[in-house]
């Protein structure tokens, strides 16, 4: 077996320690406390275990994410995994464990970050261990749960035929409970809810744990296998302050929140889990927040909050049956107000426009559930759905009863005139599902026709006219042309949240939930129309897409980012444009433009960046592949450098155009769907998406576009490929770019420039990038001047010959720049300023040069 590296955290590469080879969590049930006075989230975490049977460390080279990549008794996973069980260890398997320990023994020599239960030494390295990827999180007890009473009172499922051996009811209880079809997904989670509130097992072997920096480990004296290994344990922690999988800060509206920031690390700082894409689970959250504070989370239903006995906190319940990796949970929890067709005068006189102070409304989401455009909890096109007994309830808000019931909007697009045609005409190509067994929406009729599925949108009380002009009403359009693009919505329902100012970047999707950034929201003034609302359409548009190409199809190595992002930059352009109902030379030209911009950035980003950044397949041959254990590291995703760039994205995006002109866009549109309903619920490498392709249209390879040469010129490679040079002179002569340069005229940059001269402060990148861009030197006497005073105003002095030269040739208008000059009490300026009059002052107008002389001299 190849040995774990403890990778020190300064390094580039992320370990991924879980040992998901052996042993699987098929199910978490989580209870959290949200301690917002200590900045900690405690509670504990129930897992579902269950044994593998087979270990695959290659990369498949079939099409397909790789079947028998893991292989588990009992059911099938989200690979599409066989149900063939193998009960009992091999002595090879032995031998892997054992080395396997040795190696998490050799990696706890981080004393300073380290936790042990008391008798950890006392367990024999032979014994098999179970890695659960964790940091920074205190750990105070891990302990199995005693299943037997829950077991008792559902003798037909313990009875199930489980391939476990009769020795161990539990085990053989736990197995067939994680083997219940979808059908009963209600009752097997009410099940896995009894079993987490059981009690801990009192037979005196209790389990033992060790935390070093990367990982929870877990052993019971005397289990030599992960089939011996208890089915069901449960773990006690608290988060900590300044771990990194949550962020604890305050909204705009100067009130405390804490959600689930995007972190590299993932959520290994908010519960011990499997981190491994190829571990897929499911799962369920109880979640204990302060009563005024709405939960949001990616779960599939809206919740209704029940309170917590004489306690001022309120309890929230989501959970999930589409089995995804641990990453995808996301988590939001604060002061947050539902935004709604209407504002509400109570709410209005609490709108801030500086967002700095904190609001004085205190009311929670719903509580104007009277304006908004319908309302109801919305189906999720699930029959099992309706009917749900979360469909109505109350919130609480300091002394305010408030309701929840009306959350969910519903958009007539008829009535607003939104196209309602498919985008792609397909006709059924008679592909099914091929994942394993969850409630899929692809297999719902009633999904296929539910173009806008039910929404809401959540904001600071300062934000809520901004969200409310963009967010809101763009929403509806935006999945309805993506439904229109792509098909079926992979989720039943959709929360939006405006997250605090300091979120990293414009958007992140999750499951059932986005997070969007305040410079996305609408950017125009009263009565300007949609002029401001491009950059919020567009990026919704590209979250959106994500449910597709991120989420419901995954990458099954996290290193192939481009497999979420380069689609969902590429798809975002098509359903923006089909949202703004554009002519297809419309939507053409738009294409064209923003292809030019990406290409300008991708180009200065790779003169700037080092090249072990810029490939799309950094593990190229070895990509998807993981030690015997199954643990595997992430490459480059520690690096600093790399959250920043946006390779994955531009490079990612380009491969899909190129690849759209060998085939045709509209041809390419329909491969997508014939895609999405083949592999959803799965996870890809990029010869899946590939392999199919070309099998599809193999015109493509009679050309010599074989899959070894994508690799070679888009993959595997640093740099530009030889078609985006060539293109990208095409995108340069593009409509759209041509009449920028011809019709921004004079008075436009004059304009520009007086606007410019409004604002404080100015980098000196972005007057270079003002001066290349409008050649400003070479303007008429207008333009110069504002140009010389933004210059003079941001110390700009690589343009002060500009300035020198306008005081030399355009004297009529020069008196006032020489005021700005002196004003600014700058030595470097006033030394120019009075060379500049040594040079003229016998040539000048005498009423202008007294007039100088008394401001220079």
């Amino acid at each position: 077996m190849e040995p774990d590296r403890d990778l020190n955290p300064d390094t580039d590469d992320l370990p991924l320690r879980a040992n998901t080879n052996h042993i699987l969590v098929r199910h978490y049930v989580l209870d959290m406390t949200v301690h917002f006075d200590r900045k900690v989230i405690s509670g504990s975490v129930v897992l579902f275990l269950e044994p593998c049977s087979g270990v695959g460390t290659k990369a498949e080279d079939d099409t397909g994410p790789g079947p028998g990549t893991i292989e588990a008794g009992g059911s099938q996973d989200g690979l599409g995994n066989s149900t063939e069980k193998m009960f009992g260890a091999k002595e090879g398997d032995r031998a892997e464990f054992k080395a396997l320990s040795e190696v998490a023994s050799q990696n706890a020599g981080d004393t300073e970050n380290s936790q042990s239960s008391h008798s950890w030494e006392t367990t024999s390295d032979g014994d098999f261990t179970l890695v659960l990827d964790c940091c920074d999180l205190d750990v105070s007890k891990v302990e199995e749960v005693d299943v037997t009473s829950v077991s008792r009172l559902l003798p037909e499922v313990a009875s199930e035929r489980s391939g476990v051996s009769s020795v161990n009811p539990q085990a053989a209880f736990i197995q067939n409970l994680i083997s219940l079809p979808s059908r009963q997904w209600r009752q097997k989670h009410k099940l896995f809810l009894q079993c987490s509130r059981a009690p801990g097992a009192q037979d005196g072997s209790s389990l033992h744990f060790h935390r070093d920096r990367w990982s929870l480990q877990v052993r019971k004296k005397g289990i030599v296998s992960p089939q011996e290994f208890p089915h069901a344990l449960r773990i006690c922690y608290e988060t900590r302050p300044t771990g990194g999988s949550v962020k604890w800060t305050k909204d705009q509206d100067n009130r405390v929140c804490v959600y689930t920031a995007g972190s590299p690390i993932n959520n290994r700082a908010l519960f011990p889990c499997q981190e491994p894409p190829v571990a897929m689970s499911t799962w369920q959250a109880t979640v204990r927040a302060p009563s005024e504070c709405v939960v949001l989370m990616s779960g599939e239903e809206q919740t209704v909050p029940i309170e917590d006995g004489d306690t001022r906190f309120l309890i929230w319940n989501y959970y999930v049956t589409m089995p995804m990796p641990a990453s995808t949970f996301t988590l939001a929890v604060g002061h947050w107000q539902q935004v709604t067709a209407e504002i509400p005068p109570a709410l209005e006189k609490g709108v801030r426009t500086d967002c700095g102070k904190r609001a004085k409304v205190r009311a929670g989401p719903g509580k104007w559930a009277e304006t908004e455009l319908v309302s109801g909890l919305g189906s999720s096109a699930s029959d099992e759905v309706k009917g749900s007994p979360h469909q109505t309830g109350r919130y609480f808000s300091g002394d305010q009863t408030t309701r929840l019931d009306s959350a969910f909007c519903y958009s007539s697009l008829e009535d607003e005139g939104l196209s309602v045609t498919d985008y792609s005409g397909m006709v059924d190509d008679g592909i099914s599902c091929s994942h394993g067994d969850y409630p899929c929406r692809f297999t719902e009729r009633s999904a296929g026709s539910q173009r806008v599925i039910p929404h809401r949108v959540f904001g600071p009380v300062c934000l809520l006219p901004k969200a409310q002009t963009g967010v809101l009403n763009l929403l509806p359009r935006c999945l309805a042309a993506a439904h229109a693009v792509l098909g079926v919505h992979p989720f039943p329902r959709l929360d939006v949240l405006i997250v605090p100012a300091g979120f990293s970047s414009l958007g992140m999707a999750s499951p059932h939930i986005i997070f969007l950034s305040q410079s996305v929201l609408y950017a125009g003034s009263p009565g300007s129309g949609e002029n401001g609302l491009s950059l919020c359409g567009s990026r919704m548009c590209h979250e959106i897409a994500h449910s597709w190409f991120g989420l419901v199809i995954g990458a099954r190595d996290w290193t192939e980012e481009w497999i979420s992002e380069g689609f969902a930059t590429y798809l975002e352009d098509i359903i923006w444009a089909q949202a703004q109902q554009l002519s297809l030379q419309e939507t053409a030209g738009q294409s064209d433009l923003k292809a030019l911009l990406r290409w300008r950035r991708l180009s200065d980003e790779l003169q700037n960046s080092e090249e072990a950044l810029q490939i799309l397949r950094p593990n190229m041959e070895n990509t998807g592949q993981a030690s015997e254990s199954g643990s595997s590291t992430v490459k480059h995703a520690l690096n600093p450098d790399k959250a920043f760039m946006q390779v994955h994205y531009l490079k990612g995006y380009f491969l899909l155009r190129f690849l759209a002109s060998q085939v045709g866009e509209q041809k390419f549109i329909d491969f997508f769907r014939l895609f999405v309903k083949k592999y959803h619920g799965q996870l890809v490498l990029s010869q899946d998406f590939l392999r199919m392709l070309l099998t599809t249209f193999p015109d493509m390879e009679r050309k010599g576009l074989t899959l070894s040469a994508i690799y070679a010129d888009w993959l595997d490679q640093p740099g530009i490929p030889k078609w985006l040079y060539e293109r990208s002179t095409v995108w340069s002569q593009a409509r759209l770019v041509e009449e920028v340069k011809a019709e921004v005229t004079s008075e436009q940059l004059v304009m520009l420039l007086e606007l410019l001269l409004e604002e404080e402060e100015l980098s000196a990148a972005t007057l270079h990038a003002l001066q290349k861009t409008y050649n400003l030197q070479s303007q008429d006497a207008e333009v110069r001047h504002r140009w010389c005073e933004l210059v003079v105003k941001h110390a700009y002095t690589q343009a002060y010959g500009d300035v020198e030269h306008f005081l030399v040739h355009d004297q009529a208008m020069g008196v006032y720049l020489y005021g700005e000059l002196m004003v600014q009490e700058d030595p470097e300026q006033q030394t120019l300023a009075s060379r500049c009059l040594s040079l003229v002052q016998e040539e000048m107008d005498q009423s202008a040069r007294r007039v100088v002389e008394e401001m220079v001299l």
